[in-house]
């Protein structure tokens, strides 16, 4: 029986079961399996820096630490969230110690490296270039973008991966070997917890503590997918608001959107409510999608998207929701057109590197009598005062302007008619003698 006055703090899963070699690690298999990078690495005898990048609860601490173990190196750990240049400094001069009386090598790691500033970064460069130490950084977010490209180019980029659901039932088997002789799973209470660990092996192992204290404490033998629900708390999935996975699945959102599938449309916009995102930002995007993807092949969609967005802001969540889930079903659906995005961005490109160019006479205002004098106005062609409300053969660019042909519409929805009318304006002009 545990000593209930000890004052020794008790060991949390996570670090009991945290790997002592390569072939202790579970997941990765891509870096770390025979013949792949990272064991390449470590079977080559010398130790190189490196940026390992992935979500949370992969592995990015424990390869650092078995690489100082590997090359019988000394270890100092840095987090970028509390440690300044003061603490990199003081680091350099273990490093140096570390060589100077024991003759060791350093490996430098440095949790969460994209916190660190550009001066905090630069800091670090001279004792890597020197090869004082080696360095590892771990990031949950794009290096191209967090890390200055002076490290970046001195360090090889390793990409790590959730862990696989197998991945997770073997993390289960191991921690009930080790640890947690007693714990018991129906299949499905298994299922539920692989599902909220999210491919977090260190979230999957808080969870497996969290599910053995509470059923030792209900008198629970065998854990079933209800008391995992009901006495559990089980927080939402892992959802990284400003960060790549944030931005993935807004792309995939978007995407599924003009790609016509309104199933995976709303699986993405689910998983994004689901983990957090705001709605407000959601409803944004999607009327942003309406005018890029669909355009004038359905206005429609246009007054779906706005109204709600609308709609949110009035009920607010969940209600609101509902209804941004089903324009998202509605844009997934309706005719798609990116001529008006490609006809507006064509413009916008032409307008910003061609000269100034001088309004027509005839299309000038003309609200004072200097101004007609001038010939403001003169030989207008009031269309509606035209047959089919249409002058024919009249222009209305530039007069050194060509006519561009930006907007092309597409034979889908209500652009096909848009195409026919525009057609047939066209043929009224050629018959008027316009080139």
């Amino acid at each position: 029986m545990a000593d209930l006055f000890s004052t020794e703090p008790r060991q949390p899963l996570a670090e009991a079961l945290r790997p002592k070699t390569l072939d202790e690690v579970i997941g990765q298999t891509h870096l770390l399996g025979e013949g792949k990078p990272l064991r390449l690495a470590f079977q080559a005898g010398k130790p190189h820096s490196m940026i390992l990048w992935g979500p949370p609860g992969v592995g990015k601490t424990t390869l650092a630490r078995l690489t100082a173990h590997a090359f019988d190196a000394s270890f100092i750990a840095l987090s970028a969230v509390f440690a300044g240049v003061k603490d990199i400094r003081a680091a350099m001069d273990q490093a140096q110690q570390n060589l100077d009386q024991y003759r060791k090598h350093t490996i430098l790691f440095v949790d969460e490296i994209h916190r660190f500033n550009k001066a905090q970064q630069d800091a670090l460069l001279p004792f890597v270039e020197s090869g004082l130490v080696t360095f590892i950084g771990a990031t949950t977010e794009n290096p191209s973008f967090e890390v200055n490209s002076a490290l970046l180019s001195r360090a090889q980029v390793y990409v790590l991966k959730s862990l696989s659901d197998e991945e997770m039932r073997q993390l289960l088997a191991k921690a009930q070997q080790v640890s947690l002789p007693d714990l018991q799973f129906e299949e499905v209470a298994v299922d539920t917890l692989v599902g909220f660990a999210d491919g977090d092996a260190r979230r999957f192992l808080n969870l497996l503590e969290q599910a053995d204290t509470a059923a030792k404490s209900a008198g629970v033998e065998k854990i079933d997918a209800s008391f995992v629900e009901n006495a559990m708390t089980l927080n939402a999935r892992r959802f990284d608001k400003g960060g790549d996975n944030f931005y993935d699945q807004i792309s995939a959102l978007h995407k599924s959107v003009r790609g016509s599938n309104p199933d995976a449309a709303l699986y993405w916009f689910c998983r994004m409510i689901d983990g957090g995102a705001d709605p407000r930002y959601l409803s944004r995007r999607i009327v942003r999608m309406a005018w890029e993807d669909i355009g004038l092949a359905d206005p429609r969609a246009l007054t779906m998207a706005n109204d709600a967005a609308a709609t949110y802001e009035r009920l607010g969540s969940p209600e609101g929701e509902l209804a941004l889930g089903q324009a998202v079903i509605y844009l997934a659906v309706a005719a798609k057109s990116n001529a008006g995005y490609n006809a507006f961005n064509a413009a916008m490109a032409f307008v910003k590197r061609d000269k100034s160019r001088e309004v027509p006479v005839h299309l000038r205002n003309a609200p004072t009598k200097l101004m007609k004098e001038l010939g403001h106005g003169h030989d207008y062609r009031y269309a509606h005062d035209e047959p089919n409300a249409y002058a024919a053969g009249e222009t209305y660019f530039p007069d050194d302007m060509r006519e561009p042909g930006w907007y092309q519409p597409v034979p889908r929805g209500l652009e096909s008619k848009i195409a026919d009318k525009l057609a047939f304006l066209r043929s009224l002009d050629a018959d008027a003698g316009k080139k």
